[in-house]
């Protein structure tokens, strides 16, 4: 049954291309199919989608990296102690805490030891790194345990380096997993550079807000590189992460409202064991240029398809999977609502590059994708109103329950269908009976309406195939 919807379908686009071309013809015999303004108008963006809240994502002082030097608490790190004359600093052989709010200068090296931050719940703290060394064997080389809010600057020009020897062991009943870790509000800014290295756990990881203003990083972490429970939130800034888990995740299993990501700019180079952005409830961006490599790359997402599961690498991997023998390795990833408003994407995955358990919108940004399955998946409503989309390579190139193109200039190739809208969750398309088909029959909550944007499709199987109603309205569509 699936096969003759499929072939009918496909006739029946064909019958209207041909239709509408005919039609051009009559009105225009000197018209080409796709003219230059096709293509610049295709490209042009479209109105962003708010997700998110943004006017206040940011605040005045999340930016702020000035400070004065002659006013601020200077703690001076000598190898495996330190010094400091203020009342607010207590030195404890090479652990050092603050307890009280204030601006503080902290430079040097510790070769074992950690700074914890345990001030009043209502203090706000600033943190200045200038030439700063510190590496805790078996903790976080800065540890939050209250404040209201920590800024870490980075001083201009400076060379930073926290780290972690290898293992976490309980101090307190936090349990610390990280080369930074916060239990509340922690934002990182400044125009030095941090290198963050964790051979054992997280990068940095805030239990509240994440917030990344300016400031290079260098992070290398056993586990995520940067962690947020309510949020994580980027402006700008330039980070590589190399990460044994996802590159940059936002969760929070108490409240579905909040474990959210949102990017409005910076520059981000992604290697991830894990997906390379991932959120637990919405994410989005405005802005910013992304390099993402998940599972080792499009190349290890070679799958048996005649199993419901991928195995790549050797290793099986499914949609979001929290088993241990398990990994979701997707490129950017959502377990809600994903909207991509812009930004520059270069993404190689394993798994699909970009996905939404909820709905995917794109209406606008460059992006060049390679997927070892889906180019870009959504379980509910896909969507592309504006951008310019290249899929390199990928087994569908674009799957949601329903499909909905009214702008953006879209090159898809396939290994199986170019176009798929059908129901079911990530694994919709692997084959279920072998020869390249899923596993759907008919069903009418599945749509796929073409009304504008220019679309190239290059399929090993179906160019384009609705399991339930296909509608095109306008725009240019090449199907090979």
């Amino acid at each position: 049954m699936k096969q003759r919807i499929s072939l009918l379908l496909a006739l029946l686009l064909c019958l209207s291309l041909a239709l509408t071309g005919c039609e051009s013809q009559a009105a225009d015999t000197d018209s080409d199919a796709v003219t230059d303004s096709d293509a610049v108008s295709g490209s042009a963006d479209a109105e962003a989608v708010a997700l998110l809240d943004t006017d206040e994502m940011f605040t005045d002082r999340d930016y702020e990296v000035g400070y004065d030097e002659s006013a601020c608490v200077v703690i001076t790190l000598n190898g495996d102690s330190a010094s400091c004359d203020s009342d607010s600093v207590t030195v404890s052989g090479s652990t050092v805490t603050i307890t009280d709010a204030g601006t503080y200068l902290l430079t040097g090296t510790l070769t074992d030891g950690m700074v914890i931050v345990d001030a009043g719940d209502s203090d706000k703290l600033q943190l200045v790194l200038d030439g700063v060394d510190i590496c805790s064997g078996t903790s976080a080389a800065l540890y939050i345990r209250q404040a209201d809010k920590v800024f870490l600057t980075l001083a201009s020009g400076s060379e930073n380096t926290l780290s972690n020897g290898g293992s976490f062991v309980d101090i307190d009943e936090n349990s610390i997993d990280a080369v930074i870790f916060s239990k509340d509000d922690l934002t990182l800014n400044g125009s030095g550079a941090l290198t963050v290295q964790s051979p054992a756990g997280h990068g940095i990881v805030s239990k509240d807000d994440l917030v990344i203003t300016s400031g290079t990083y260098d992070i290398t972490a056993d586990s995520h590189g940067l962690s947020g429970k309510d949020s994580v939130r980027i402006s700008e800034g330039t980070l590589t992460i190399v990460s044994g888990k996802d590159g940059v995740h936002a969760e929070n299993a108490d409240d579905s409202s909040l474990g959210y990501l949102y990017i409005a700019g910076g520059t981000l180079d992604i290697t991830a064991e894990g997906d390379g952005l991932s959120a637990g409830s919405v994410l989005q961006t405005d802005g910013g240029t992304f390099t993402v490599s998940t599972g080792g790359g499009s190349a290890n997402g070679e799958s048996d398809r005649n199993d419901s599961w991928s195995r790549f690498g050797g290793m099986q991997y499914s949609a979001d999977s929290t088993d241990e023998d398990t990994a979701s390795v997707k490129g950017v990833k959502s377990s809600g609502d994903l909207v991509l408003n812009g930004g520059t994407f270069t993404v190689d995955a394993a798994d699909d590059a970009l996905h939404s358990n909820a709905d995917l919108t794109v209406t606008g940004g460059t992006y060049t994708l390679s997927s070892g399955d889906d180019g870009m998946h959504a379980d509910g409503t896909l969507t592309i109103t504006g951008g310019t989309l290249n899929i390199v390579t990928s087994y569908e190139g674009i799957e949601g329950q329903s499909i909905d193109l009214s702008g953006g200039v879209i090159s898809v190739t396939a290994s199986d269908d170019g176009l798929n809208a059908s129901g079911g969750n990530d694994e919709s398309g692997y084959s279920g009976f072998g020869g390249g088909m899923d596993a759907f029959s008919a069903d009418t909550d599945c749509t796929l309406t073409i009304s504008g944007g220019t679309l190239t499709v290059t399929a090993g199987g179906d160019g384009i195939d609705s399991n339930g109603s296909l509608t095109v309205t306008g725009g240019t569509v090449w199907v090979d």
